[in-house]
């Protein structure tokens, strides 16, 4: 049996789930999230780990508006695509956007393909498993639209605008 620790952390924008394995950030949620079978949860405080004192002092750091120059260690478990996509993820600088076409270009220039799909992109990004330090916020659709994020739309525009983008650059979907 896997045992994953986790903790909470109280954030400007709600509560947020942290998980370890004890080591590295294994995953980081905004909303309510599943965890899977075989799985022992030791919930813990942020400073009964070390990996989750750093995650917090990154997380604080992060929401009062200032770009951590730091990271915890992160462990991601996924394809070798969704690996790639969510390398690129850490690569976009604090205050910035890449659109899902760009990541798709990049993929295929490393794959030595004359072009790769978006969608199948959206698809790496929206399975991110550690939000905010893997920042999925800071992908957007083309010509400036703000397409879905797991933990809401305002959520992505709040983070954006702490981030300090200017929102008037970007569309909202219509509904």
């Amino acid at each position: 049996m896997k045992t994953e620790y986790i903790y909470k952390h109280h954030s400007p924008i709600g509560m947020l789930t942290v998980s370890s394995d004890g080591e590295n950030i294994t995953g980081l949620w905004i909303k309510n999230m599943r965890y899977g079978e075989n799985v022992e949860i030791i919930e813990v405080n942020a400073d009964d780990l070390s990996v989750f004192e750093k995650t917090r002092k990154w997380l604080d750091c992060y929401f009062d508006g200032k770009g951590p120059d730091f990271m915890p260690p992160v462990k991601t478990e996924g394809t070798e695509f969704r690996q790639s996509v969510w390398k690129i993820l850490c690569e976009i600088p604090y205050g910035k956007v890449i659109t899902y076409g760009d990541i798709a270009k990049k993929i295929a220039l490393q794959k030595g393909k004359t072009k790769m799909s978006a969608q199948a992109v959206g698809g790496a990004v929206g399975s991110n498993p550690i939000s905010i330090l893997i920042p999925c916020h800071r992908v957007v659709g083309a010509k400036g639209n703000l397409t879905g994020y797991g933990g809401g739309l305002d959520i992505k525009v709040h983070l954006l605008q702490l981030e300090g983008m200017d929102m008037s650059k970007f569309h909202m979907p219509s509904k």
